[in-house]
Formats: structure tokens, C-alpha cells, sequence
């Protein structure tokens, strides 16, 4: 008998709960493997993707989108080894999982916080609660793959944004390989949806789209090219996220900020009944 051949696995893009390739067809040799090359036609159909899955990720509970995330949770427990074997330490790992699961806890607790009634002068109930901005791009953050990429995904979604992400082009194996354990947890397809390749590319696109309501440039290392972003972004008076400093602790307490950045303060009037 012949000696079997393994199947080669390509890494394909996650755009709208699917993983296609590159509409350019192109890949590249990164981590000894061929990933899918993403282009600004990709980048294009992902925010088209992201902006159909708004209005059913908004409109879902809080405690709905908390199951969700606790789901990514545990399916990610499940591919501990997975991802170990992809250059991530048991911590980071460990890490990563325990990330989701606080902020799944935080998907029904927020509105709490950062909402309430409001005093006024006068017969009235105001009541100021958070809304999601709408579709967020991403830029990951080189390092660590797979907790930075979690800590800046979950707590665009947990509040009801939907995100296209731009992976790490040096390191961008934990980011598909979260897409299929995403694909598996009950996200609704288009929530998270993930490029590969050059950020040069695909981010600028993301950062001029009409329809990209936030940009998070986190893992923007080239200060003139955060800037250029930032530019881009006032076309549409984007929210902006800064990116991260170089000796950011990825492992610390993430606090509620990444939270409550991607958030609009709807405030209601309503007359009190006499």
C-alpha cells in the first residue's frame, strides 16, 4: 500500500458565517501555511456582511448575546491543544478563554451601568440607555495573537456591534482558526468577520467605508499610518480607538473602556402619569 498523504490545509477568510478565499484568488506562505491574501473587494463584501448582521445582533437580548459568548467559551475550551499547537502558550490560551467568559457576564450588566434615570425639572421619566455604534473595523494586534485578538473582538460584540476584522499578517493562524470555533458557537454568520493579509490593503479601505461606523486601530504600530486612518476615518466622523502602546499588558484587567467606546447614549423623555 501507498503511504497516505495528509491534506494540505489553505486558511481561508471568514466573511458572513462562510469561509471563502480571496476573491483575487491570491494567498500567501505565513506560520508554514498558505492563507488567503485578502483584498479591498473582500474588505468591501465584509462590511456588507457585517452591516446584514446588525439589526439581529442589536435587536437580540443581552442575555442572549451572553449564552453566545459563554458558547465561544467552551467550544474554545474544547480546542485548548489546537491552539497551543499553533504557537500560543497554555496561559495565553487559558487566558483567552476566561476572556470571553467575563465578558459574557457583562452583555446583560452594562446597560446597568453605563444607563440610568436622569433628574430633571419637571413631570418626566428620562432614561439614557447604551446602544451598539453599528459595524466596527478592527485591526488586531500583532501580539499575543490569540488573546489580543479576543480582547478587542468580545467587547465590540458582547454590546451588540457587529466587526470586520483585520488579523495579524505575521501571526494570523490563531485568528482563522477562532473563526471556526465562531462558525461553531452559535454566532450568527456575519457578527465577526475576518481578513488576512496585508494590513496596508484592506485596512484604509475599512477606514474610508461609509458604511463602517467605529475604527479600532489597536494593532496600527506605524504612527503616520495611524494617522493617515485617522483622516480617513473623520470622512464619516468614525469613532476613532488609538492604537495601543507597544508595552500594552494584554493579560491585565481589560476595564469597561473598549466597551463603552463603541456605544451611542440613546436618552428617552416620557411624561409621568398624574
Amino acid at each position: 500500500m501507498s503511504e497516505r498523504v495528509a491534506v494540505r490545509k489553505t486558511y481561508k477568510l471568514f466573511i458572513g458565517g462562510k469561509f471563502p478565499r480571496s476573491e483575487s484568488g491570491r494567498s500567501y506562505l505565513v506560520q508554514d501555511s498558505n492563507v488567503s491574501l485578502a483584498s479591498r473587494k473582500d474588505a468591501r463584501d465584509a462590511v456588507v456582511a457585517a452591516r446584514a448582521a446588525v439589526k439581529g445582533w442589536a435587536g437580540a437580548t443581552a442575555y442572549n448575546r451572553g449564552q453566545i459568548l459563554y458558547r465561544v467559551a467552551e467550544m474554545l475550551e474544547g480546542r485548548r491543544d489546537q491552539f497551543v499547537a499553533l504557537g500560543a502558550s497554555v496561559d495565553e490560551v487559558d487566558a483567552a478563554i476566561d476572556r470571553w467568559v467575563w465578558y459574557a457576564g457583562w452583555a446583560d450588566k452594562l446597560p446597568q451601568v453605563y444607563g440610568g434615570a436622569n433628574p430633571v425639572a419637571g413631570p418626566y421619566f428620562n432614561l439614557s440607555a447604551p446602544e451598539p455604534t453599528g459595524v466596527v473595523a478592527v485591526v488586531a494586534p500583532e501580539s499575543p495573537a490569540l488573546l489580543g485578538l479576543v480582547s478587542v473582538i468580545a467587547p465590540a460584540i458582547v454590546t451588540g456591534n457587529t466587526v470586520v476584522v483585520a488579523a495579524s499578517p505575521s501571526a494570523p493562524l490563531a485568528a482563522v482558526t477562532l473563526a471556526e470555533v465562531l462558525a461553531t458557537s452559535d454566532l450568527p454568520g456575519g457578527v465577526v468577520n475576518i481578513l488576512t493579509g496585508r494590513l496596508s490593503e484592506t485596512v484604509p479601505t475599512l477606514a474610508a467605508h461609509m458604511d463602517v461606523n467605529a475604527i479600532d486601530l489597536t494593532g496600527v504600530a506605524d504612527a503616520d499610518l495611524a494617522a493617515e486612518l485617522e483622516v480617513k476615518a473623520a470622512e464619516n466622523l468614525k469613532r476613532v480607538l488609538r492604537p495601543a502602546p507597544a508595552d500594552h499588558d494584554w493579560s491585565a484587567d481589560p476595564g469597561l473602556a473598549r466597551m463603552t467606546t463603541l456605544l451611542e447614549t440613546k436618552t428617552v423623555w416620557h411624561p409621568k402619569g398624574v
